[in-house]
């Protein structure tokens, strides 16, 4: 239900703006890429001016928010929640296509309107429909291309997932029916929205979703009609969060299920809090699509307790305002084995407007997915010398900073706060002979005093806070916490 509300408030936010002169209905524009080569240092934190509908041909990797992204072909597509800073909002799903994963083109909608049939359902029900669709997810299955869409409203509580397919990743989409429906209705209490779909090896087909009122849940789907494989089923709920003092600690929503061929596990990330206080990413993992998960502890992911790994939280490096709203992720893959995750970003310096970060994923020695500290921009897989990783960085660790921690609901973004950190030639770490670090590359080890030990990936990468380019470091503690660095 909080996610109805805070999704609400960031409609109404667009809708009443002054800036914009969108509207509904219509063919979707046709989108001419930009004929200048392009720059990355042009890619800003803010975008006023872009920002405006009539602007749309620039929004690029601005306005994007809960993004699924695919490859097809050449381009990766991106699929995305209908809102934007300061505009009146258009319903009908954004779509963007890039072939670096860095410079990006807007391409129109999916709809032109509102899908036909989530919306009778909503009405039917009594309620009225926000004007803007949510969250979607796509999946190619054989020839064609399946998008799942997210329609709500706040009062009374109804939600739905729909369907709409298409032969070509930029349309043109035909709604096909409602996969999954939420009503007040005393009965399993989901949430329809946020849908992630997976199609497993063997050819079963799944779907995660959920938000806020009763965790994630998981349902098989008909492998050849992409609908709920049982008509009327809402199926299983796989993972859920801590439970303290007669409430949630916090949100939990945005599932995202992948497979890693490579690790034979079935991996679930989930958005934990709420938009504009800590909202991070969780991950956990599995033998089977749905479930049973387990977090970094070896506990259920549907246990009342919070969860972890947290791979992404609200961050800020030195010299910059930060970024917050850093989850509701997409993961996929380049088909040669590198894996991405990518997610809206939203600076600290104006929290209203959204960027889409992409970012590389890593895999630890014991089989967990770590994220990059920044955004990708084109770095190639090369090693890092001994003599390279010498020198002055900033660290990261994510963790919460702040009252009341995990055993409450958050209040705050609560940043994670960079701190200055010494990789010295003579083996030690700020000058302390109590902690020290090795390095076989890729993996640096950081061993401190107080017995915790820090492996993390070395990669080169670019500082886009300083818009140079640079050493990354990420990885996990032996208790499972993240860890970031950038060399200064």
């Amino acid at each position: 239900m909080k996610k109805n509300v805070w999704m609400l408030g960031l409609v109404l936010f667009a809708a009443c703006s002054k800036s914009g002169s969108g509207g509904n209905g219509g063919d979707p524009p046709v989108v001419t890429p930009p004929a200048t080569p392009f720059d990355i240092n042009s890619i800003n934190d803010t975008y006023a001016s872009v920002a405006p509908f009539a602007n749309y041909q620039q929004w690029g990797p601005y306005n994007v928010h809960d993004p699924s992204i695919i490859k097809a072909g050449d381009y990766y597509y991106c699929y995305s929640t209908d809102v934007g800073y300061g505009i009146d909002v258009r319903a009908g799903l954004q779509i963007r296509k890039s072939k670096d994963l860095v410079e990006w083109t807007y391409v129109g909608w999916v709809f032109n309107d509102l899908p036909a049939k989530g919306k009778a359902f909503i009405q039917n029900g009594g309620g009225t429909p926000f004007n803007s669709l949510w969250a979607p997810s796509v999946v190619k299955v054989g020839s064609e291309y399946r998008l799942y869409y997210s329609l709500s409203c706040s009062l009374p509580r109804l939600s739905v997932i729909g369907l709409a397919t298409a032969t070509n990743p930029e349309g043109p989409w035909t709604e096909k029916d409602l996969v999954v429906v939420s009503k007040n209705d005393n009965t399993t209490q989901t949430n329809a929205i946020d849908p992630s779909v997976l199609v497993t090896p063997g050819g079963e087909h799944w779907m995660v979703y959920g938000s806020a009122w009763d965790g994630i849940y998981s349902l098989k789907l008909d492998p050849a009609t992409g609908l709920a494989l049982t008509a009327g089923d809402k199926g299983k709920r796989i993972a859920n969060r801590g439970y303290t003092g007669g409430k949630y600690n916090g949100n939990i929503e945005g599932p995202e299920l992948r497979y890693n061929p490579t690790l034979n596990k079935y991996f679930l990330f989930i958005a934990y809090d709420w938009l504009e206080t800590k909202y991070n990413v969780r991950v956990m993992r599995g033998d089977k699509p749905d479930g049973p998960f387990y977090d970094y502890n070896g506990t259920d992911a549907n246990t009342d307790v919070d969860h972890g790994p947290m791979i992404i939280a609200p961050y800020k490096f030195s010299g910059h305002g930060g970024w917050q709203g850093v989850s509701h992720c997409t993961v996929f893959d380049d088909g040669a084995g590198q894996y991405y995750i990518a997610h809206q970003g939203r600076p600290g310096v104006d929290k209203y407007y959204m960027d889409l970060h992409v970012r590389k994923l890593f895999w630890t020695a014991d089989g967990w997915p770590v994220a990059s500290p920044e955004r990708y921009a084109w770095e190639k897989d090369s090693l890092i010398s001994q003599n390279d990783v010498v020198g002055s960085w900033e660290r990261i660790v994510l963790h919460y900073n702040v009252v009341p921690g995990y055993s409450a609901e958050q209040t705050s973004p609560d940043f994670q706060l960079s701190v200055n950190l010494s990789i010295d030639a003579a083996g030690t770490l700020n000058g302390s002979a109590g902690d020290t670090w090795t390095y076989s590359a890729p993996w640096l080890q950081l061993k401190w005093s107080d017995g915790t030990t820090e492996k993390v990936f070395v990669q080169k990468g670019r500082d886009w806070e300083n818009k140079k380019n640079s050493i990354i470091f990420t990885g996990l503690n032996n208790v499972g916490t993240a860890v970031w660095g950038k060399k200064k």
